[in-house]
């Protein structure tokens, strides 16, 4: 009997019966340093081990899991598992503060909890009094005072029970709530958005269409967190289409796994792309006499790229040339076989959507949100469904429309089933005809190619009336190799300002090869000369702008913005207000406030 597609957890029995894998999963093993790999069978065994084990803890339907880890085969195996027995899988950032763990815990009433390494567990601990209904923590680690998850493996090894998982299986509908995300909102306390099976599951098997055949018994190297919907919304298409799917040891170490797995394919985030061009541009800054010219003269070639052969002959010749001589480098310091770079979550740069395309590795760029299972629109380069500045066509199945006011709206089977324990929140964005109200302000070309232009609740006017778009600009001025970081400013100001955080390694390499005396990072941004270079930066993109969008003034911050601090979101968003509060006297002393 074939396998029905109706449910998340039918995805792996589905692999074993259409496109089995040899290594369905492979993760590196944290005290051996060696590949763990599982075949599909082993897959869809371990799974029904985590299903059987979870029952004889007495796990019912409905009640809440917290999964909190790094990505690693186990993370997916108690996903399937935990959605077998009718549970509610409750994915958790490992970067979010002890207070929102005890938000996330206390509000969706989590049950168990499972963990990857000891960082995690101590912080988990250290609320543990605080959550009533959580009743034990397992890791995937070994931890000495921690409950080992190998202990649910021993519980699930007895096969006895298992005609209750199935009797539980087969009552779940495609529509029932599977799991809850608990969005990373850059203001207030994170919601939870109730996603179905039918919500994930359709939106990984039409965005699977907009991939190219060739990608059936791949590999792929995953590293954003799993527990973020896009990346695990793309690890349920990756199983549904026959893919091999590796696990990155830790964003530090992914050049050293692309190199081991050697993936064809892969998800990544803009600020990725723009942390490997900027080291690929300095060794070739570095070069010395023909390697520096040939290598500069296929940069530029790469930045002029278009796709389907609408520049020339001539130049697709020289394209030829450029990724035999120097474009294969870049792949094969890449892993010499990766050939896609699926991305989203944040505005992607022209230049280097045109430039790693024009190299031979693919940028496809998508568009969602964690309410809509992630995907609405992604670029593909079949059917002449890829193009610069846009994030594609809408996928099979979802309608977008833009609204009056300019703002995205969505509708079809990826939409959620609203917000946890919320339901004022949830009728705020969901409107009568049941479109979702993305909050995102956009446009849709005559070949349906949705541009996404700015965030409706970001968007300001300054005191002469103009309206200003920030994440443009931010976008613009980021590709400055000396900005890490820019927030625009300026709501009911005279014009728009900004605060930057420095590429603090790219400029100490500056200032030490203009032999500007730069021992700390204070020096830097107190440096004249650095100063007037971060003005040339921002008068060079002036241009691009209209004359009320130009930053007029500027402050360069000491700190560096990230997740853990609190100035970023997981997913590398600006939280605007905790940023202004921060340095409100760099923001007066910018508007003359005294």
């Amino acid at each position: 009997m074939s396998v029905s597609l109706t449910r998340l957890f039918d995805l792996p029995y589905y692999q074993l019966e259409n496109n089995p894998q040899e290594v369905a999963l492979a993760s590196k093993s944290y005290m051996h340093g060696t590949w763990d790999t599982f075949s599909t069978q082993q897959y869809v065994d371990h799974i029904n081990i985590v299903s059987r084990g979870l029952l004889r803890l007495g796990v019912k339907p409905g009640d809440k899991i917290a999964l909190i880890s790094n990505n690693r085969h186990e993370w997916n195996m108690m996903d399937i598992g935990i959605m077998q027995v009718g549970a509610i899988g409750v994915p958790v950032y490992p970067t979010i503060s002890q207070d929102d763990y005890r938000y996330i815990f206390n509000h969706s009433e989590i049950k168990y909890c499972f963990v990857s390494c000891e960082e995690i567990y101590l912080k988990v601990k250290a609320i543990r009094e605080d959550v009533p209904t959580l009743k034990e923590v397992f890791s995937f680690n070994l931890i000495p005072e921690a409950v080992n998850w190998k202990s649910l493996l021993r519980l699930g090894s007895d096969e006895s029970n298992q005609q209750e998982v199935e009797n539980i299986k087969s009552n779940i509908g495609t529509n029932d709530l599977v799991t809850i995300i608990y969005t990373s909102g850059t203001t207030g306390r994170p919601k939870g958005v109730m996603l179905s099976h039918n919500n994930l599951l359709s939106n990984a098997i039409s965005s699977s269409k907009f991939l190219p055949a060739s990608v059936h018994g791949q590999k792929a190297l995953s590293f954003l967190p799993v527990c973020h919907v896009f990346e695990r919304m793309i690890l349920y298409m990756y199983q549904y289409i026959g893919v091999s799917i590796y696990f990155a040891e830790s964003i530090d170490l992914i050049s050293k796994n692309l190199m081991e797995v050697k993936p064809q394919m892969m998800v990544a985030v803009p600020r990725l792309l723009e942390k490997v061009f900027d080291k690929i541009y300095s060794k070739g800054a570095d070069l010395t006499g023909i390697k520096k010219s040939l290598f500069f003269w296929a940069v530029d070639l790469g930045m002029e790229y278009e796709p389907y052969g609408v520049k020339g002959v001539l130049y697709d010749f020289k394209l030829a040339i450029a990724r035999k001589l120097i474009f294969s480098k870049w792949k094969e310091a890449l892993g010499g076989e990766l050939g896609l770079i699926i991305t989203g979550s944040a505005p992607l740069q022209h230049r280097l959507q045109k430039v790693f395309t024009a190299a031979g590795m693919l940028v496809a760029e998508g568009y969602g949100l964690s309410e809509t299972s992630p995907v609405t629109n992604v670029n593909q380069w079949e059917n002449k469904g890829w193009k610069v500045g846009t994030v594609g066509r809408a996928i099979d199945g979802v309608d977008v429309k833009i609204a009056e006011d300019g703002e995205i709206l969505i509708k079809g089977p990826n939409v959620m089933l609203g917000y946890y324990k919320d339901e004022e929140k949830t009728k705020e964005v969901m409107n009568a005809e049941g479109y979702f109200h993305t909050g995102d302000i956009g446009e849709i070309d005559d070949d349906g190619f949705l541009k996404i232009t700015d965030r409706k609740k970001e968007m300001f006017k300054t005191s002469g009336g103009k309206y200003i778009a920030p994440a443009v600009l931010e976008n613009a001025f980021k590709e400055s190799r000396f900005i890490e970081q820019i927030m625009v400013i300026g709501e009911g100001k005279r014009m728009p300002a900004a605060l930057i955080q420095l590429d603090f390694v790219f400029v100490r390499e500056w200032c030490k090869r203009k032999k500007i005396e730069c021992t700390n990072d204070e020096m830097v941004i107190e440096n004249p000369q650095v100063i007037s270079r971060i003005q040339q930066e921002i008068d060079e993109q002036n241009k691009n702008f209209g004359k009320w969008e130009m930053i007029k003034k500027f402050e360069i911050v000491p700190d560096v913005w990230s997740i853990t601090d609190g100035q970023l979101t997981p997913t590398m968003k600006l939280k605007r207000k905790v940023i202004k509060q921060m340095y409100k006297d760099l923001f007066d002393k910018i508007y003359d406030k005294v």
